[in-house]
């Protein structure tokens, strides 16, 4: 991943929220309806309403960010178990969207080299802030791997030593992958994760991480140490987010001659239809099937769960899966609650092969379905987690994820199909080097 800061005027959080509700309403007329109608689209009309779709949903991921910012500036002023939960229930807000935009990462090279800095994961903890116990595994020879941003005013890696004196986004841009080591995740959600969460010690049993809110106390109560740096840290964290949002939301916005929709929209439709269908297929194949649910459970390994610190993975897994769904039917429903859809991929297939159009249809809703599953499991009284899922003779866990698994092959498998439909011939879905 490259590092990069990109400096944007900030908005208050209240203008930013009103601002990307007016943007999503000028993607698109919001209204009540099934998504599925008779009137013809064309392979143009479709690529413009993903457009639309990516506009508005990494809207919505910018202002929960906003407001996440806001819970976490919260918790520095007045740390208190109230002001923890709060910042915690901001984060998983602001999951939502994000996880829905992830559909967009491949096929469009512009989301792919900038999604690292946001949502890179696993990381190695101990680059951030204090670790504790036996448990903590580190990649192998990752010499940031203890560096301790937080409880340090430099780091040392190799001959180079770096001045981490004042922590800015800036820095934090600048130290993803440091020494080449991949773990080295300095910024993104899943920093931000353990800087609320701290470490899951809980290994396959039930709980999150515990991270107590004197972490971010002043003076004689602060526990961990270094509560102001820490402090410091969550709220650049949070201002490399945004900044990073800002930019893709203003990639996707109508009315830009040189940003990245303009580009997209100039191309041949059938050049746009066949990185809408990439995005769907290696998404739900490679990343979610493989790296996100097939590589956890065959090696048992919590450490690959994608939000290991706040046990919130069976949402992002959901939510990944959702935007799938709102690329094919066309649809995105916004964080305040309204509907909106557009000329669709559904709606295109249909006109030459009605039965492959609504095939896609149910499988998309067999697969959201299954993930209901995961979700409800994990969500019951005494739910299992996925971390719990995935522990070594779980059966009942492993019969959720290996069907959740069949459903995001099968659905691929009609991607794929529907690609050739459409006019793209061999597109293949990218495995990830994952046999399904």
């Amino acid at each position: 991943m490259s590092a990069h800061f990109r400096p944007i005027a900030r908005k208050p959080l209240a203008a930013a929220i009103a601002l990307s509700v007016a943007l999503i309403g000028s993607a698109a007329q919001a209204h009540e309806g099934h998504a599925h109608d008779d009137r013809k689209v064309s392979a143009e009309a479709v690529v413009d309403q993903y457009a639309n779709v990516a506009h508005a949903t990494y809207s919505d991921a910018l202002a929960s960010a906003n407001a996440l910012r806001a819970a976490n500036a919260a918790l520095i002023e007045a740390p208190s178990e109230a002001t923890l939960a709060a910042a915690r229930t901001a984060w998983k807000q602001a999951r939502v969207a994000y996880q829905q935009s992830e559909v967009f990462r491949f096929g469009n090279a512009i989301v792919d080299d900038w999604e690292g800095q946001l949502n890179a994961w696993p990381l190695d903890e101990g680059l951030i802030d204090y670790v504790e116990g036996d448990g903590y595994q580190a990649e192998l020879g990752n010499p940031g791997a203890s560096a301790n941003i937080i409880a340090n005013d430099s780091v040392q890696i190799g001959a180079d030593k770096i001045d981490t004196t004042e922590i800015t986004p800036e820095l934090l841009a600048s130290l993803n992958e440091l020494g080449g080591f991949e773990a080295n995740v300095a910024s993104g959600y899943h920093a931000i994760e353990f800087l609320l969460w701290g470490q899951d010690m809980h290994g396959f049993e039930s709980g999150a991480g515990e991270r107590p809110a004197s972490d971010y106390a002043k003076g004689e109560d602060c526990t961990g140490g270094n509560c102001d740096r820490r402090g410091a840290y969550l709220l650049a964290a949070n201002d490399l987010l945004i900044n990073d949002l800002e930019y893709m939301v203003g990639q996707w916005a109508q009315g830009d001659k040189d940003n990245y929709r303009a580009e997209l929209t100039s191309l041949p439709a059938g050049e746009g239809l066949e990185k809408m269908l990439f995005g769907m297929g290696s998404l739900s194949l490679g990343e979610l099937a493989g790296e996100r649910m097939k590589v956890a459970l065959e090696a048992n390994s919590f450490e690959d769960e994608h939000d290991c610190f706040s046990d919130n993975t069976h949402y992002s897994h959901f939510y990944n899966a959702k935007g799938i769904q709102n690329v094919y039917e066309g649809t995105y429903v916004t964080l305040d609650g309204r509907t909106f859809e557009g000329p669709s991929l559904h709606a295109l297939v249909a006109q030459n092969d009605p039965e492959l159009a609504e095939k896609m249809h149910e499988a998309l809703d067999t697969t959201m379905g299954q993930l209901q599953v995961m979700v409800d499991t994990a969500d019951a009284e005494d739910g299992m987690k996925f971390d719990q899922m995935i522990a070594p003779g779980n059966a009942e866990g492993a019969e959720i994820i290996n069907a959740s698994i069949e459903d995001l092959v099968a659905q691929t498998r009609l991607i794929e199909e529907i690609a050739n439909d459409v006019g793209i011939s061999g597109l293949k879905a990218d495995t990830a080097d994952h046999e399904f």
